[in-house]
């Protein structure tokens, strides 16, 4: 996690740095519950997070059933594939908190990524961090329990600094946003935290999660 925030702090002073962004960029500011990234505008536009939370995900609008497949914070990008494969994605996006986005044009992105040796490395970075997130998503729920998965997403978000372990991200998210980002519903994942909070491995206090063992965590992990 630590390389992840270094990789992205360095893409977004690459792009501060970068004449051709500054001069088309524009900052675009979104409230709790907006979805700013429509398919539409992501084959005219690229998007760089600078501050705030937003949700990347689909539905099965038989089921109602949600499947979070990404979660973008400072320093993330968006959307990467309808930027390299030039089709609109399906998915929805939904601000959880208060957010501040640049918005580039599609093709300054790709000109930047053509002309800017140093830029294209972290792009190609980024794009293989994403990639293995969606792997990971994909054999998490493909062979693991609740259980499991929620190990798992735990040990992707937790930060070691100094000898202590702190749940960053998705620590003050709401059961139901947990339950969709390991492909449950909120009575299994409740069950599943207060099983992790008997392990001695996380505390509950409102609506924050802490880890309490993360030791205890890596060793229960399965991959």
């Amino acid at each position: 996690m630590q390389r992840e925030n270094k990789l992205q702090q360095l893409v977004l002073k690459e792009v501060r740095n970068s004449p051709l962004i500054i001069k088309n960029q524009k900052e675009l500011f979104f409230d709790k519950g907006d979805d700013p990234l429509s398919s539409e505008n992501t084959l005219k536009y690229f998007y760089f997070i600078m501050d705030g939370k937003i949700k990347i995900y689909d539905i099965d609008f038989n089921t109602s059933k949600e499947q979070t497949l990404y979660m973008l914070t400072y320093g993330d990008m968006f959307d990467v594939v309808s930027l390299l494969d030039g089709q609109p994605n399906r998915y929805i996006s939904e601000v959880l908190e208060p957010t501040r986005i640049i918005r580039v044009p599609l093709e300054d992105v790709k000109q930047m990524i053509l002309d800017d040796e140093k830029f294209r490395q972290y792009f190609y970075s980024y794009v293989a961090s994403q990639l293995k997130s969606m792997e990971d998503l994909a054999v998490s729920l493909s062979f693991y329990d609740v259980y499991q998965r929620v190990i798992q997403l735990f040990a992707r978000f937790t930060q070691t600094i100094d000898g202590k372990s702190k749940l960053i991200t998705i620590d003050n998210l709401s059961h139901e946003e947990l339950a969709s980002m390991v492909g449950s519903v909120r009575k299994v994942l409740n069950r599943t935290l207060q099983k992790l909070k008997q392990d001695g491995i996380i505390d509950i206090s409102r609506k924050h999660i802490h880890i309490k063992n993360f030791q205890k965590l890596l060793d229960k992990l399965n991959f």
